[in-house]
């Protein structure tokens, strides 16, 4: 190779060292640029969504039309090289320090906004749709039938009451009903199954799931967290000696929408599958989404004797081994004693 080729060669290698470098700052500056934003009211930041079935190129242009992204097929094309290319739905803050570059990062990891939704321990599987009713981001369920919300859950129940853990539950724009069940199903599935595993000997259950009724009635009874397990022993003791469990929340369960406030002595009389004043041992389902610590006080009953209790007005319970003690205390806290804000389990 003589000498001028050398040097031409030296000096191409040198251009394109300079280009690629002019080419790299130029392409950084308009990645790590700052976003614009035109501030809404007090809030800095900007809510953008993206719908299910958008393409990067679609967003950058959109983003760049509501003038928040300049060099929109550079952003496509930069993620593509950069391999990050994929994006998912949901909505996403778009804050004033963020750049192209973090935008990208953002809408690749999927960092949608997340909302949250309660269910506290002891609401029925109704009580349940109604909450998810009151979210308009799935009010749409109020159009299905139960079978139809399972399944679109991929769960397979004879009857849903019981089955999901009352917890809090994160959720973004692009997650259903559906999928909040589905995690919620899990989770309960997994509780009961590891306590079952723990589970004292003896217990008068022939399934996990009759210890997942008896969770029910127990978080339906219970006023106070440290009267679980034993109002527990009191019911088991009952079923182990072939006793009714006479439990006033699932009459009212069995009621349905003809429960108004208050349990007379015909509703007592009514013949339905959750009367336990009428029927032996369990009812058929459970009456609530029970809780950990019911479903632990259910396999982990306090040993005694008592046989009864009765609701002393304060949210506590007075418990008997026999039943003239037990109407002593009938008598003392239910009718001499009985105040106008008497209550046997919280609101």
């Amino acid at each position: 190779m003589n000498r001028s080729l050398l040097r031409l060669l030296i000096i191409f290698l040198l251009l394109l060292t300079v280009a690629g470098a002019g080419l790299y700052v130029y392409v950084q500056y308009h990645m790590e640029q700052t976003v614009v934003l035109a501030q809404e009211g007090d809030n800095p930041k900007r809510l953008w969504t993206i719908n299910r079935g958008s393409n990067l190129s679609q967003v950058n242009r959109q983003l760049h039309a509501e003038g928040i992204l300049s060099g929109p097929v550079l952003m496509a094309r930069y993620a593509k090289f950069s391999g990050r290319a994929a994006i998912q739905a949901g909505s996403y803050w778009i804050e004033p320090a963020d750049s192209a570059n973090s935008l990208l990062d953002k809408f690749n990891r999927g960092e949608v906004v997340q909302y949250q939704i309660t269910f506290p321990e002891g609401w029925s599987f109704k009580q349940w749709l109604a909450e998810l009713q009151r979210v308009p981001q799935f009010d749409g369920i109020a159009d299905v039938t139960v079978d139809q919300l399972l399944a679109e859950a991929d769960i397979e129940l004879a009857n849903p009451e019981g089955w999901f853990f009352p917890d809090t539950y994160s959720y973004g724009d692009g997650d259903s009903a559906a999928d909040i069940l589905r995690q919620a199903h899990g989770q309960m599935r997994k509780v009961l199954s590891n306590a079952w595993e723990d589970r004292e000997p003896d217990l008068p259950y022939k399934s996990a799931y009759e210890a997942l009724i008896m969770a029910s009635i127990i978080e339906k009874e219970t006023g106070l967290a440290s009267e679980r397990e034993e109002i527990a022993g009191v019911f088991v003791r009952r079923l182990q000696s072939r006793m009714r469990l006479q439990t006033d929340p699932t009459v009212i369960y069995g009621m349905g929408d003809a429960y108004s406030g208050n349990i007379r002595r015909e509703h007592l009389k009514q013949r339905t599958p959750y009367n336990t004043y009428m029927i032996n041992g369990l009812p058929p389902t459970p009456i609530a989404m029970p809780s950990e610590a019911a479903i632990y006080a259910a396999l982990h009953p306090l040993p005694g004797s008592s046989l009864y209790f009765v609701a002393r007005g304060d949210g506590g319970h007075y418990f008997s081994d026999s039943l003239e003690e037990h109407q002593r205390a009938v008598r003392q806290y239910q009718i001499y004693q009985r105040k106008q804000n008497y209550q046997s389990a919280p609101q």
